[in-house]
């Protein structure tokens, strides 16, 4: 006979198992020795995704291990373009009214207590008619979702589609890893469709059909493009469109760099579409204010034929909300003053500043052998990268590039695996000019010295 205690001074025969203080064996998980591991009932817990695979779709994860490779003591200042957070530089600040309109609502005292679910109700009527501007049909505060931060959306959409058994998603490659690590941790299949380079980063929107089933629930279109740096066309977006309404699938259209455009294709709006397949669509200030330490997002639902309200879609994203967390309830109260007031030369001053540098990075990259952009960025701060390995000495791939580029030259950037693309590397142009021409110098510096001995009118 096995006895198991989990008292204080009761002895287990036989096994001598005890979660208590004493045990005949030796064997405790109490305060006598230490157990093995494996004796915990929660040790399962170290073969699943989030413990083994978790890191590997985390930009955030991907970027310390490689600033771990900077030489601390190093001569140079590290440059972080890995990122889109321009915010650590003085000409990137965001704009007087949104820091008055944040500063005005926290000095009421009326915005210290918890806020609705869903958001506060003026923000999202102010979220609803600031986004109205650019679709054939007027939204509702019911129409908007606020979140901390676009990150928050997508941990809301993700599992709201998830429900469905045996459910996939069609996500890009390459694409925003945050998408591809929700849904595993939800057990929501990813399929992927191609960006393709030579096309202006376009979604391969003929191969759709041939990789979606009757289980699949949506797809997502980034635009502007993170990692890529496209801006899609009308025509682009309406094809998109109508392969959605053919499959019977909803578009998640991540627009957090909507205001961000820095050519002369405009940026166009998924929800213009939202009568051929409803929309969900995600915005934030984080980026095209420049304040991503604000957490504040939403969920936008262009649905004008109420497909998503009929399937509970809607009710879905209410009920997640009501069981997670808030954006910071000032933070709310001063969203509809941030949106009214922040005068347009704001805009005009931080597109003009990104498309400076998004000029001195193609320059600097099209004058650098060792690499290659097929693609001019034309919104985001984000341009994608090819490495040409075969011209380099003993680097195996762009995660070997960027940790031996950080150690040797302090400069900091993110390799496409994780996002995707296999010996890519993501550049950010969201920083001030003089420091991305120094970055893009030391790239170059490194690729000559690292060249393979062989290599000809390198440089």
């Amino acid at each position: 006979t096995v006895h198991q205690s989990n008292g204080h001074g009761e002895a287990a025969a036989t096994n001598g198992k005890s979660n208590g203080h004493a045990a005949a064996n030796g064997k405790s998980n109490g305060h006598g020795e230490a157990a093995a591991a494996n004796d915990w009932n929660f040790a399962g817990g170290k073969d699943g995704i989030l413990a083994t695979t978790g890191a590997k779709n985390s930009i955030r994860a991907i970027r310390y291990k490689i600033s771990a490779s900077v030489e601390e003591s190093g001569p140079r200042p590290v440059l972080p373009l890995a990122h889109g957070d321009p915010s650590v530089f003085p000409a990137f600040r965001t704009a007087v009214e949104a820091e008055d309109a944040v500063a005005a609502a926290l000095r009421t005292g009326q915005f210290s207590c918890y806020a609705a679910g869903v958001g506060l109700p003026a923000a999202r009527s102010a979220v609803a008619e600031h986004l109205s501007q650019g679709v054939p049909y007027k939204l509702s505060a019911d129409d908007i979702f606020l979140t901390a931060g676009g990150t928050q959306a997508i941990e809301v959409i993700i599992p709201v589609l998830a429900q469905t058994a045996g459910a996939n998603i069609l996500l890009p490659r390459p694409g925003y890893p945050n998408y591809e690590a929700r849904a595993a941790f939800n057990k929501l299949e990813v399929r992927h469709f191609d960006l393709i380079p030579e096309k202006g980063w376009e979604i391969d929107v003929d191969s759709l059909e041939s990789i979606a089933d009757k289980n699949t629930t949506a797809m997502l279109i980034i635009n502007p493009n993170n990692p890529c740096g496209s801006v899609y066309s009308y025509e682009h977006l309406a094809k998109v469109a109508e392969v959605a309404r053919k499959l019977g699938i909803l578009v998640i259209a991540d627009e957090v760099y909507g205001k961000l455009v820095l050519g002369n294709a405009p940026f166009i709006p998924m929800g213009v579409f939202g009568h051929i397949a409803p929309v969900l669509s995600i915005g934030s200030l984080s980026k095209s204010w420049i304040v991503p330490g604000w957490r504040l997002g939403w969920v936008a639902v262009y649905d004008p034929t109420k497909i998503l309200e009929e399937t509970k879609i809607s009710t879905s994203i209410t009920n997640y909300l009501n069981v997670s967390t808030d954006p910071a309830t000032f933070v709310q109260a001063a969203l509809p003053q941030i949106l009214e007031n922040t005068k347009e030369d704001f805009f005009k001053r931080i597109i003009g500043l990104l498309r400076e540098s998004s000029e001195i990075c193609y320059r600097e990259i099209k004058e650098n052998k060792y690499i290659t952009c097929p693609h001019k960025p034309e919104g985001s701060m984000f341009v994608m990268v090819k490495l040409n390995l075969h011209l380099l000495e003993e680097i195996h791939d762009d995660i070997d590039f960027c940790c031996k580029l950080a150690k040797e030259e302090s400069v900091i950037l993110c390799p496409g695996s994780v996002l995707g693309m296999e010996n890519w590397v993501r550049i950010t142009f969201a920083c001030v000019p003089s420091s991305l021409q120094d970055g893009l110098e030391r790239i170059k510096s490194f690729c000559q010295r690292n060249k393979k001995k062989n290599s000809i009118n390198g440089c």
